[in-house]
């Protein structure tokens, strides 16, 4: 179980979950995301040393034994807020390869879905923020630890499976699809880092154009007409 700070470990009361049963049973699974969006929010502006669950509960609109109902602790709404940011992105992921016809355009457009700030209304600086966080919290607490391992697991392996399924269709040169992906996705994540950290020298354009450079020697393409910008629709 993950260990709870002084300030947040106090138990929730069945009278403050009782009072706040009616607004769980209309709509427990919208409640439960308005918090962990709150979470994300504050835990981006603050820090998580810094956060604290009522401030939480005040920018969700609910009451502090609410947020301790669902979560037991500013770990627990870490780690959940990632996942609930990762998980939207991979749906947009899902939806939107899906619609292209070869893997060449399918690599290249999840470089553009990953570049922190590059497409319009996919900013991920929020998410990035929080997998910071959560890097620095796994190093001392295993289950967070267990937690990053598999999230960075499902980024790879959604490299992979675009890798492979260019291999197959002779798109790309046969190789060790894993092996790949691992490279691609600490390029991407290193470069990330220094995006969001607002990198003088790291803007989201130029980290496009290097993936995509660094793509073509792993897979055998170049970057589409020599383009560099993202589109506008």
């Amino acid at each position: 179980m993950v260990q709870q700070s002084q300030s947040d470990a106090f138990p929730v009361s069945q009278a403050i979950a009782d009072r706040e049963a009616p607004a769980r049973s209309r709509s427990g699974k919208d409640r439960r995301g308005d918090i962990l969006d709150a979470a994300a929010k504050v835990i981006t502006q603050r820090g998580l040393a810094e956060a604290r669950i009522a401030d939480v509960a005040e920018l969700a609109s609910v009451s502090t034994g609410l947020v301790l109902y669902y979560f037991e602790s500013k770990e627990r709404l870490l780690s959940e807020a990632l996942m609930q940011l990762n998980d939207r992105y991979y749906l947009r992921v899902s939806r939107e390869l899906g619609g292209l016809a070869t893997a060449r355009e399918q690599l290249e457009r999840l470089i553009d879905l990953s570049v922190p700030g590059l497409l319009p209304g996919e900013d991920r600086r929020e998410e990035w923020v929080l997998w910071v966080e959560v890097w620095a919290k796994a190093l001392r607490d295993p289950v967070m630890a267990k937690e990053r391992e598999i999230l960075d697991r499902r980024w790879r392996d959604s490299i992979a499976t675009v890798i492979r399924a260019g291999q197959a269709s002779g798109e790309f040169p046969q190789g060790d699809a894993e092996e790949i992906a691992l490279r691609l996705a600490s390029m991407m994540d290193g470069l990330s880092i220094q995006v969001v950290m607002n990198d003088a020298t790291v803007t989201p354009e130029r980290m496009k154009r290097t993936c995509m450079q660094v793509a073509e020697r792993e897979v055998g393409f170049g970057i589409s007409d020599g383009r560099e910008d993202v589109d506008e629709g």
